[in-house]
């Protein structure tokens, strides 16, 4: 009686929902077939990386390459730094000119989206590569690649932000006159800046690591480094900068979430 129960409150599916369903099923299968580790490939690949975590021990605390790592580390949070604060800058135009109800271009605000979708579609180590073609290694395009990733990353949310605001601020000043700009300051900005907030500092804790991984393509910071460490099978180098990035990931979610939880 209790399973009969349960079966009615199930809601009915359609002949195409439970298509797409199988579908979708056997999609993933034969998926995993084609790309999922085997327990041969498992168990043959555990050993060697227990070899590998072993050349790898003890970490090298050598005061000078400590203190390579400490600048290189350093490079890589101003490149996470700048590249965000630019980035979100750039965004809030970008945002501005997407936004439903609110964009000054009307209709072309889909040219502005595309740009945004554009930014965030192309992985960052393309962007990286394409920059350091044009201006050469280091962190300048570590910088100009972060810039990317951010108005992609932060001109979606932005504008989400700003199409959900509340509107009888904004139809309160548009119904006295005031200009698209001065209702996106006067009414907008205001009611979506804790939203803004949040996306900002997601953003900045997600451009340092991505800036750790631009190094691997010459994109300056301690990627770099990391990559000059495997490259000459110095693993116990490697290890030390683990370490580091490690605990500089961990100290800037905790801020960030310390940050955010002060705005909500």
């Amino acid at each position: 009686m209790h399973d009969r129960l349960m079966l009615r409150r199930l809601p009915p599916i359609s002949p195409i929902t439970f298509s797409l369903a199988v579908a979708l099923a056997a999609l993933v299968i034969v998926s995993a077939g084609q790309v999922a580790p085997s327990p041969g490939q498992l168990a043959g690949g555990i050993p060697r990386m227990a070899n590998l975590v072993d050349r790898m021990m003890p970490p090298n605390l050598e005061p000078d390459f400590l203190l390579r790592v400490f600048w290189r580390m350093v490079e890589t949070f101003q490149i996470a730094l700048v590249g965000t604060v630019v980035g979100v800058v750039l965004s809030l135009p970008f945002a501005w000119l997407s936004a439903r109800d609110i964009t000054p271009i009307g209709p072309f605000r889909h040219i502005s989206r595309m740009l945004v979708s554009l930014f965030r579609t192309v992985p960052d180590l393309v962007w990286a590569l394409l920059f350091v073609s044009a201006v050469g290694l280091g962190a300048v395009a570590g910088t100009m690649t972060i810039v990317i990733d951010t108005i992609g990353f932060c001109g979606r949310f932005f504008a989400e932000a700003m199409e959900d605001a509340d509107k009888k601020p904004q139809e309160a000043l548009f119904a006295i006159g005031a200009k698209r700009f001065s209702v996106l300051c006067g009414a907008v900005l205001p009611d979506a800046m804790p939203s803004l907030i949040n996306t900002t500092l997601f953003a900045l804790e997600k451009a340092v690591r991505s800036s750790v991984v631009l190094g691997l393509v010459g994109a300056g910071g301690i990627g770099q480094e990391l990559k000059v460490a495997f490259d000459l099978f110095q693993y116990r180098n490697a290890s030390t900068i683990i370490l580091v990035i490690f605990a500089i990931v961990v100290v800037m979610e905790l801020a960030t979430d310390r940050l955010r939880s002060k705005v909500q």
